[in-house]
């Protein structure tokens, strides 16, 4: 394909996803500079139910959907076809911003401080939070005056809908022992209410929140529907990059910096594609070698295994609630109500150990706790999830007689890593995608001990009232009956089976000190031995957080924007953390 157009910018920003929106807003606030924005999808706009909060699994496996597959699992997802885990990621500008579930949860303090510990200055939790501060305008109103929150930002973040089942559980933490806590505050284990990226009614997406508001901006250009198919190097410094646009090849040249935000997946396939990635790997693809770097390493994904109870009062987020007359014109008339809002309500994050005060650590475990039983009738869910038809059959049959909720424990801080290869140097070819689930015995461990605590939480007091137990037709007693019941063979068989991922892919383009061999990106998130490139997205964590990870991304981006301008736009959120101790 030849090339039929060239232009030039300031900065190109590959990307405009969680982090990518966010940067090339930042950047575009400098009207010296000239800002690219490239994005491989389409607008929010093209398909209405992105903005519908309720609508979050609809949007998966739409048009706006990269549509993921990974690589059939050995030790892992065995109820899914073929052993693969589906990956849902934004095709759309905002990215996956678009099609999560809205969490917005930012890490523990220890997750950052061991970062900055292992050789990434500038990123411990004192350095980040002020950026955290910055996006966010919380509309939470017991948080309004809390020192940990931020007031003005683009990003409205809100409480859940709260229904007596939230309530309860938050109840059944406190009778364990676990406090009732701000999970993004100063005590970070414990239990809390959803804390949510939805603002009346509307889903509010990295593109809602800082792209939309600043598109006619006359130093900032988006091009959608724009594949990044390689960066041009020259003499180890990183010129443009190539893009095919509605069938056309056009060559973008940028001044002063290319950076990729395509995400934990798309930003490695690109520099590998670009001859910056492991040297065995891209000789066997026959791609020339800038830079030999562990590009694709470290893959870390959260996992979760949805474990279904039933209830004997008229409390959960049923279908009927969400399609009810009533519910949809509340909705179209009011933007409230059950269609409003995600059904994940609260969570816990807590020991693995049982362990119930903050002693200093990270947590092991997050515990999702959505009330309604997570799937819908015909399968509606199905596809996304990608179960077999025989489970979806026997085992996850949506009954609507039934009131059911669901606990998501998930396993924070995986010891089983991946890796992204290519499949081919087609561009266009999806990448081989290999999160060795469950490789390391430890992480099974690991949610056997989340089990335990959720039989715990189901025989206190409160729980006990509304008859909570583990629903029949969730336990998969057919395909793991060898096993005693609630056995640890018997989690370790359902564990195995149910693997599903919690769709936050990061690390693959780890952030580390110049001489860390594990590192791809340094602290101020320069690809290695290239000038003129960074890396700045979920790809350069240099572990997973404890926490899902649209927040985290978001606050990368905002900290990229600072260290490419070379300025300090938070230094007034800083004084304030100072004059409060934090």
């Amino acid at each position: 394909m030849s090339v039929t157009s060239v232009s030039t910018w300031s900065v190109s920003n590959v990307g405009a996803g969680s982090a990518g929106s966010v940067i090339a807003t930042r950047l575009s606030e400098d009207r010296g500079s000239n800002v690219l924005l490239l994005e491989a999808g389409g607008r929010e706009e093209e398909n209405p139910l992105i903005s519908v909060p309720a609508a979050a699994m609809d949007v998966q496996k739409s048009e706006q959907d990269w549509q993921y597959f990974t690589e059939p699992q050995k030790h892992a997802c065995k109820a899914m076809n073929e052993n693969r885990s589906y990956w849902p990621r934004g095709y759309v500008l905002g990215g996956s911003s678009g099609l999560n579930w809205m969490v917005y949860m930012r890490g523990n303090r220890h997750d950052y401080n061991s970062w900055a510990a292992e050789g990434c200055d500038g990123w411990s939790y004192k350095d980040v939070l002020p950026y955290f501060i910055k996006s966010e305008n919380t509309q939470i109103p017991e948080f309004k005056t809390s020192k940990y929150h931020g007031k003005n930002g683009p990003l409205y973040v809100t409480g859940p809908t709260q229904t007596q089942l939230q309530e309860k559980y938050i109840q059944a933490g406190q009778q364990l022992g676990y406090n009732f806590v701000d999970c993004n505050g100063e005590d970070q284990i414990g239990f809390c209410r959803m804390q949510a990226t939805i603002h009346k009614g509307v889903r509010w997406s990295t593109y809602q929140a800082f792209l939309k508001p600043v598109m006619t901006r006359s130093n900032f250009h988006v091009a959608t529907h724009s594949i990044v198919t390689k960066v041009m190097i020259e003499n180890k410094k990183a010129v443009g990059v190539e893009v095919i646009r509605r069938g056309r090849k056009v060559r973008v040249y940028a001044n002063k910096e290319v950076i990729l935000s395509g995400g934990a997946i798309n930003s490695p396939q690109t520099l590998m594609l670009s001859g910056i990635g492991p040297k065995k790997h891209l000789e066997e693809m026959g791609i020339d070698v800038v830079a030999d770097l562990p590009v694709g390493n470290n893959l870390q994904d959260h996992i979760l295994i949805p474990v279904v109870h039933s209830i004997n009062i008229s409390a959960a987020l049923t279908l009927e609630k969400f399609a009810a007359v009533q519910s949809v014109l509340q909705y179209l008339l009011l933007k409230s109500g059950y269609i409003a809002a995600t059904a994940l309500e609260a969570m816990g994050f807590v020991y693995k150990d049982g362990t119930t005060k903050n002693d200093g650590r990270s947590p092991d475990i997050q515990l999702h706790f959505l009330s309604s039983h997570g799937l819908t009738e015909e399968g509606k869910a199905h596809a996304p999830m990608n179960y077999r038809d025989d489970i979806m059959n026997r085992v996850f049959t949506y009954d609507p007689a039934k009131e059911t909720m669901s606990f998501l424990p998930t396993l924070l801080h995986p010891k089983s890593k991946g890796t992204i290869r290519l499949k081919s140097k087609d561009p266009f070819d999806h990448p081989i995608i290999d999160p060795k689930y469950l490789e390391d015995p430890d992480d099974v461990k690991t949610l056997i001990a989340a089990m335990r605590i959720i039989e715990k939480l189901v025989a206190t007091p409160v729980l006990k009232e509304i008859g909570m137990q583990l629903d029949s037709k969730s336990t998969l007693e057919e395909l793991c009956d060898q096993h005693t019941f609630r056995s640890d063979a018997f989690w370790d068989c359902y564990i195995r089976h149910y693997t599903h991922t919690v769709f936050h892919p990061t690390t693959t383009c780890r952030m580390g000190a110049l001489d860390d061999p594990t590192a791809v990106v340094d602290p101020y998130l320069r690809v290695r031995g290239i000038s003129g490139l960074r890396v700045a997205d979920a790809s350069v964590m240099r572990n997973v957080p404890s926490a899902n990870t649209n927040a985290a991304s978001i606050m990368i981006g905002e900290k990229a924007a600072d260290l490419i301008r070379g300025k300090d736009s938070v230094q007034d959120i800083k004084r304030i953390l100072q004059k409060n101790k934090i």
